[in-house]
């Protein structure tokens, strides 16, 4: 008697620090069929994360292979974050699998091209262990990122020299290794761990963000990068940062309060998109004027007040304004895949804005339930 032939089924990824999370997800998605893992080059690590692997691409691909649940392992000839692209074009598998922090726009996109099953998959760890990440073991970095809810480039002097406003952020827990280029403060992330260490040292938030702030922008630095990087990174909770035409606000306030904080965390919701490209330049055809200012102002306004009566819909229709606000001055925010991916949420949000300047990263969607497929957040408190 004949038997069918077991499914084809293509996985990707770095693979680096090798984890039981890792172990979890290959022996998840081999239940679907034959499982063939395409490993990341030492390349595609250093341009994805900002550093050179632990273990290096022969190490890796050797022990991916060495999985019992695993029938191939290889390393993949592209670079960045679509570096399985030849490879999967070549096999064309019948099912390819990702993790919900994995999950882009154009994975999908390729996989309906060539006629193949897209996976999603929860990161979930495996019974009776605690969750892992390569973050979580790499000397366990707490340094944290931050996202800007509302209010974005205000910190910038030649957006907030023709209108005073607020940048509102929030710092966030490492969860997960956000990608370099993507808008989630990875840059300045990496100025701290350089300056500090692993995670953020004891100290007043203002002077510690200030320090940070200074370290980011040495004498001479081209393009300076705005201080809601340094706020959002170092203050724990929410801040809003007021600036009028400078570089470092005039005011901060800052919010602890638990319930405001749960209710931002249970309320947003991101998509990855992928990182910006290196030719991307947020600053070509820019239109800053008086009424934008005054518009992104406005919607920062309103989503702080949003999240001070934790109103789901204010706060949406609060973030997308103060996004609409930020593309009417920077257009080259948008790409069009951040266009589909919001048509796609638009019926479960109510309200969405990219993170940091745009060009990929991450889709970030204020919703009133669960948003499928997406990464959770996890707003850091202060230590005890």
């Amino acid at each position: 008697m004949s038997t069918q032939p077991r499914k084809r089924v293509f996985v990707s990824g770095c693979f680096d620090l090798l984890h039981s999370g890792h172990i979890e997800f290959f022996q998840r998605a081999a239940e679907h069929g034959e499982l063939h893992v395409a490993v990341g080059s030492d390349k595609t690590v250093f341009e994805l994360k900002g550093r050179p692997p632990v273990n290096n691409e022969t190490e890796r691909q050797f022990m991916i292979g060495s999985v019992a649940c695993v029938h191939r392992a290889f390393i993949s000839r592209g670079s960045g974050l679509m570096d399985f692209e030849q490879e999967l074009r070549e096999m064309k598998p019948d099912i390819f699998i990702v993790n919900e922090d994995g999950n882009t726009p154009a994975k999908r996109k390729l996989c309906e091209e060539l006629g193949i099953d897209y996976v999603v998959l929860k990161r979930l760890p495996h019974e009776g262990l605690g969750a892992r990440s390569t973050t979580a073991l790499r000397a366990a970095p707490t340094m944290p990122y931050r996202i800007d809810l509302a209010g974005g480039w205000l910190d910038q002097p030649c957006v907030s020299k023709h209108h005073p406003g607020s940048v509102i952020t929030i710092s966030l827990e490492p969860l997960i290794e956000f990608n370099e280029r993507s808008g989630m403060a990875t840059s300045t992330r990496r100025t701290a761990m350089n300056l500090w260490g692993p995670r953020l040292p004891a100290g007043p938030f203002e002077k510690l963000a200030w320090t940070l702030f200074c370290c980011d922008n040495p004498p001479g630095k081209p393009h300076i990068s705005g201080s809601q990087d340094s706020i959002g990174i170092v203050f724990p909770g929410l801040a809003k940062a007021d600036y009028a035409g400078g570089y470092w606000p005039a005011k901060i306030e800052h919010v602890l309060d638990e319930e405001l904080l749960r209710f931002v965390e249970q309320h947003l919701f991101l998509l990855p998109l992928g990182p910006r490209s290196e030719a991307f330049d947020v600053l070509a055809n820019t239109r800053i004027d008086e009424a934008g200012g005054r518009s992104l102002s406005r919607a920062a306004e309103a989503c702080w007040h949003a999240i001070l009566n934790r109103d789901v819909r204010a706060f949406g229709a609060a973030m997308t304004a103060s996004f609409e606000a930020q593309i009417a001055m920077f257009p080259n925010m948008v790409t069009s895949s951040l266009r589909e991916l919001i048509e796609q949420n638009r019926a479960r949000a109510t309200g969405w804005k990219v993170s940091g300047a745009g060009g990929g990263g991450y889709l970030i969607l204020a919703a009133e339930t669960p948003v499928p497929d997406s990464i959770r957040i996890l707003i850091r408190r202060p230590p005890e």
